[in-house]
């Protein structure tokens, strides 16, 4: 598509590397409910987050996923901000599906599947990674469990990854079986979840590293927990084996000692995460988008000799870029934006423009009000042009650790702007916004990086 073809969306936002554009129409949160239906697969926890309160819900991995708990009338988003942040939350978190690899070839498919190195991941570790296509798109991003030596579970993002990995294995020689399990995730998120998965099984749990696993039962039933989750806040995932024998069996307990902590079930919070630099797939990035656009080019290693799907593309693109090039119109950034509080759920890719053309150049993929922080920050697509032309950073995973002296304008709903029908001024701002509690290895090399600097 021509940049310069005239059409509704937005054509000034120049989405000429995409064969789908993002759907720009500013359109606004329909008043319709959402119907449910047995086409779309309740999660084994759906009936148990009902009961807790949850009266908003979105679809997700074609299965129901719980968005709002506490009533506005109680404290709404802020209150249910406040338990993850200061206290701790139980999430339903079941729309993770589960895609298991096994088999005697299950560690060499994995890696021929993901960017990562797989040989890396030791049995009951994990490690975060993602799946490309072979133009370098980014087709899923999830955490990746080794449980077995020949095991690997996929705990999946939004998109239908399964039946891509089925697709790859057609006609090959790997002997593997892949499949999705009955195992349903819930998080334990916040300062006190360590105090509550220690109510729950035992002290092993201070023995479980970033990213390690642990067998354990809970109520009698075996689950395998993990040290991570979406949140940038301490926190646990319980993988609940047999789950739609099990919900009840072990959702109740960890909710039990969860409240008995202070805390309660919420939905997943999305402006954490976005302080945490977190991304959501769908929203932050899709299979038309390069890890090189999205603060994800750390992915893509330099020493991983085997071959994966992918591979020449995106080094083709790595030293396109490590040679000052950026071969994408936009990049992701961080935002700060001025405006009201932004409370609820961003029902459009809201529009940015440059202020000094007042010309709509990009949009945004998330947003939020942070308390903590007080400010309403975001993630959004900007011209690669504008940042090269503004700044003397490569455009690579550094310029997100850049102080950046660059402004833009955001078109924000009303109910939100400073003045009706006039854009907020916003600032491009380092990512991470916040510290997580567990930094990455990525985040962990910055800080000691700032340290040396500091000596």
């Amino acid at each position: 598509m021509s940049k310069d073809q005239h059409h509704p969306n937005h054509p000034s936002v120049d989405q000429s590397d995409r064969t789908i554009p993002r759907n720009l129409r500013q359109s606004g949160n329909a008043d319709i409910d959402l119907v449910i239906s047995t086409r779309i697969r309740k999660s084994p926890f759906w009936h148990l987050s009902v009961e807790e309160g949850c009266h908003q819900a979105t679809v997700y991995n074609n299965m129901y996923h719980p968005r709002a708990y506490i009533d506005p009338e109680d404290g709404g988003s802020e209150a249910e901000y406040d338990l993850l942040t200061n206290h701790v939350a139980l999430w339903d978190v079941a729309v993770e599906r589960q895609i298991r690899v096994e088999g005697p070839d299950a560690e060499a498919f994995v890696n021929y599947v993901i960017t990562r190195d797989a040989t890396d991941i030791e049995t009951m570790r994990g490690k975060y990674a993602i799946c490309c296509n072979q133009d370098g798109g980014i087709l899923n991003d999830f955490v990746l469990l080794r449980p077995e030596d020949d095991e690997f579970w996929f705990s999946i993002a939004d998109s239908d990854l399964m039946q891509w990995l089925q697709g790859v294995a057609v006609g090959t020689d790997f002997e593997v079986d892949i499949d999705e399990i009955d195992v349903s995730p819930m998080q334990i998120q916040g300062p006190k979840s360590v105090d509550v998965m220690e109510s729950l099984i035992g002290d092993s749990v201070e023995d479980v590293p970033y990213y390690g696993l642990l067998e354990a039962t809970i109520n009698d039933v075996p689950v395998l927990v993990s040290q991570t989750g979406f949140s940038g806040e301490a926190g646990f995932e319980i993988y609940v084996r047999e789950a739609t024998k099990n919900a009840e069996a072990v959702w109740n307990p960890v909710l039990e000692t969860v409240k008995d902590h202070g805390g309660a079930a919420t939905p997943v919070s999305g402006r954490r995460r976005i302080a945490a630099g977190i991304l959501s797939l769908g929203q932050d990035m899709d299979w038309e988008t390069s890890p090189f656009q999205v603060n994800l080019g750390y992915q893509v290693p330099d020493d991983k000799d085997a071959d994966y799907v992918g591979k020449d593309e995106l080094e083709r693109q790595k030293e396109a870029v490590e040679n000052g090039e950026f071969p994408f119109t936009h990049k992701l950034v961080g935002l700060k934006m001025a405006g009201e509080p932004i409370r609820e759920w961003a029902s459009d890719f809201w529009l940015i423009s440059d202020p000094e053309t007042g010309e709509e150049c990009g949009y945004l993929t998330s947003a939020g009000w942070n308390p903590d922080l007080e400010a309403n920050i975001g993630l959004g697509f900007v011209p690669a042009e504008k940042l090269q032309a503004e700044t003397d950073v490569l455009l690579d995973d550094s310029v997100y650790d850049a102080d950046l002296d660059v402004e833009f304008e955001v078109h924000l709903p009303d109910k939100y702007a400073e003045e009706p029908g006039e854009p907020v001024y916003a600032t491009v701002a380092k990512v991470p916004f916040q510290e997580s509690a567990n930094p990455s290895a990525r985040e962990q090399a910055k800080l000691h990086a700032r340290d040396d600097m500091n000596e």
